[in-house]
């Protein structure tokens, strides 16, 4: 690590402690030309993958845009935002243990339809009207059916109705 003080290459490492909840390493360092100390924080650098849109057109992953696209659809809906938070880190970690450069949009689209289903079927339906492309009412419906028919009986108790009448 270079001195910020004088520039020499040569410096050591008085002290070494975790930081951030161990996401970051603190270190004190001392120059050994100069002997002026300062401290140095050490992070893991993850790269995440690159998006190829279905149009073939490809854009850095931005979790900022997964977040206002699961919150567009939990919009107005009962749902703690730790649970929201804890969903988007998922598929942020499941991003980054692909191992990938590059991941398509659908597996993605794919990723935040499973979250949003275990979060609330409404915003997974809002969700899946547009990502799905529905083309009349036919389709909603046979999303509903489907997700009625997966429902456990408990289940059925936890969730507010889907369709009112």
């Amino acid at each position: 690590m270079r001195c910020p003080f004088c520039g020499a290459q040569d410096t050591k490492v008085i002290d070494s402690r975790l930081a951030n909840e161990g996401g970051q390493v603190r270190r004190r360092r001392e120059c050994l030309s100069c002997s002026e100390r300062f401290t140095t924080y050490e992070t893991a650098e993850l790269n995440l993958p690159r998006v190829v849109k279905s149009d073939g057109k490809r854009e850095p992953f931005d979790i900022e845009k997964l977040r206002r696209g699961m919150l567009h659809a939990l919009e107005k809906r009962p749902v703690e935002t730790d649970r929201v938070e804890d969903a988007i880190n998922r598929i942020r970690h499941k991003l980054l243990a692909q191992g990938e450069r590059e991941i398509e949009s659908r597996r993605l689209g794919d990723w935040v339809m499973d979250e949003l289903h275990a979060l609330d079927h409404v915003a997974y339906i809002r969700f899946a009207s547009v990502y799905l492309s529905f083309e009349d009412v036919d389709a909603f419906r046979e999303l509903i059916e489907r997700l009625e028919k997966d429902l456990t009986p408990e289940m059925r108790k936890s969730q507010m109705p889907l369709i009112t009448e």
